[in-house]
């Protein structure tokens, strides 16, 4: 049990070894006392799951626990993306959701989430009070409660739903589908054998496109690759793209809260490029303003095109839950991340990749553009800046090291560029000279650091990069 632990966005682990029906159960268990000793037991609480391996079976055990506690449970007939259910969560009312699924992980993970009353990432102050009981727990002796399905439905504990027609209604107010349907296009879904399976394809074949699939049938192996939406796992949705003449393709991660594009020439659209877009986009075809919310490595573009238009940025450490946080108290407009996710006003403060992809298709659809030509356009207006990443292993001796030996570096320059500001809301920001800045953060489950960079060109962007990783060689390693 001391190895459960909640990470920025649940908590995951490999099946068979740490996510075991007893450790789901104990975990369950004290979600359940959370929701009692917050007043909330009778709202009940959403219970989904996404397409691996023994996601059914876990789903039921974590339904039999709150049941057994009082808590109604809507349990998900069928598999159920991650902003469906937080979307179900804000439609019912209920005291939360418990999501099984490991999002983009290997198949061999599986993971739990819980998302409170509010339909979005939960706050650490809810997962240090979830951890509290989990310790409490430990020295007491767990006590699991448990009712079985037969005499929770008796009862009225269990009410099974599908809540994709509501969803896709809802996704249908929020999406302009007029400009689609004017278009019709020819869109290439990848699933990734996700959870996200059906969903794109219903409702962009009700508007009239065409809609071809790849991967799109469950497969907890994930066909040998990884359920993710990055580069190196889209060339079949690339080739599918180009063979078909199609306008995009669009690929969702293994419970369809992140997503990757591929265009007609078959480039790849990453989430820093793809929120300059919608920033852009939102502004100029919907007349919004206000906030976006970004995390402290997402790009500077936001900020360049925000201080065009005239808007505010938040910046915000990583997880998604903090750009909830600012959707939710401050109604930021946009909010998203480097890894891949965001959701806009009207929507659930969670990410969700089904929306981002049927926003990408009406702002190509409203623009008669590729999305280069958008992109170009932009850096026109305010200038271009060029991000990226690199990780670095090491051992969880040194990597513990580097951090405590962050805390004390106060670099007065990097390379040739003198330093503005050093910010340490996550990691260690450093804004220097010239438009440039980089972020040093350490991985929270791997031994690894994560090395940010963004300047005004490729060359200046690479020659940071290679600084900061002869600065921590150097002088943080040691």
């Amino acid at each position: 049990m001391a190895r459960i632990r909640f990470g920025t966005d649940g908590w995951r682990a490999v099946i068979a070894e740490e996510f075991t029906f007893a450790n789901v159960r104990l975990i369950t268990q004290a979600i359940a006392r959370y929701i009692v000793h917050d007043g909330r037991r009778r709202q009940g609480i959403v219970v989904g799951y996404d397409n691996r391996f023994l996601s059914p079976e876990f789903a039921q055990e974590v339904t039999a626990v709150f049941n057994g506690n009082g808590i109604k449970v809507y349990l998900c007939a069928l598999t159920t993306p991650t902003p469906v259910v937080a979307y179900t969560v804000q439609k019912l009312g209920t005291a939360g959701a418990v999501m099984l699924t490991a999002s983009h992980n290997p198949a061999d993970y599986h993971g739990l989430k819980f998302i409170p009353y509010y339909a979005a990432p939960a706050m650490p102050e809810v997962t240090d009070k979830i951890r509290a009981i989990l310790d409490r727990m430990k020295d007491s002796g767990p006590e699991i409660l448990r009712m079985d399905s037969t005499e929770a439905r008796k009862r009225g504990l269990l009410e099974y739903i599908e809540p994709r027609d509501d969803y896709l209604q809802h996704l249908a107010r929020i999406i302009d589908t007029k400009v689609i349907q004017k278009v019709s296009p020819t869109v290439v879904v990848d699933p990734m054998h996700g959870a996200g399976i059906g969903y794109l394809e219903t409702f962009l074949t009700a508007l009239g496109c065409r809609v071809l699939t790849n991967r799109d049938y469950r497969d907890p192996l994930f066909g040998g690759s990884l359920p993710d939406p990055g580069e190196q796992y889209l060339q079949p949705l690339r080739e599918k793209v180009l063979r078909n003449s199609a306008l995009v393709g669009v690929a969702l991660d293994g419970d369809a809260d992140r997503l990757g594009v591929i265009d007609s020439t078959g480039e790849y659209w990453g989430a820093n490029k793809i929120l300059t877009l919608f920033l852009d986009h939102l502004v100029r075809s919907r007349g919004w303003n206000g906030i976006v919310a970004r995390t402290v490595a997402t790009t500077h573009m936001l900020d360049r095109l925000a201080q065009f238009h005239g808007v505010e940025i938040v910046e915000t450490p990583v997880g998604f839950k903090y750009i909830g946080e600012q959707m939710r108290l401050k109604d930021a407009f946009l909010g998203g991340e480097e890894s891949g996710g965001l959701s806009i006003r009207g929507h659930v403060p969670e990410k969700d990749g089904i929306l981002a992809a049927a926003l990408f298709i009406e702002m190509l659809c409203a623009a008669g553009q590729e999305p280069s030509s958008l992109l170009t356009n932009i850096y026109q207006r305010v200038g271009a800046l060029y991000s990226g990443r690199i990780d670095i292993s090491t051992s969880p001796e040194t990597k513990a090291r580097v951090i405590v030996n962050l805390r004390e570096w106060e670099p007065k320059k990097l390379g040739s560029l003198k330093v503005r500001e050093i910010k340490r809301i996550d990691g260690m920001k450093i804004v220097l000279e010239g438009d440039c800045w980089c972020l040093i953060r350490a991985s929270g489950t791997e031994p690894l650091f994560r090395i940010y960079a963004e300047a005004p060109t490729k060359e200046q962007r690479d020659r940071l990069q290679n600084a900061i990783c002869d600065t921590l060689n150097i002088s943080l390693f040691q």
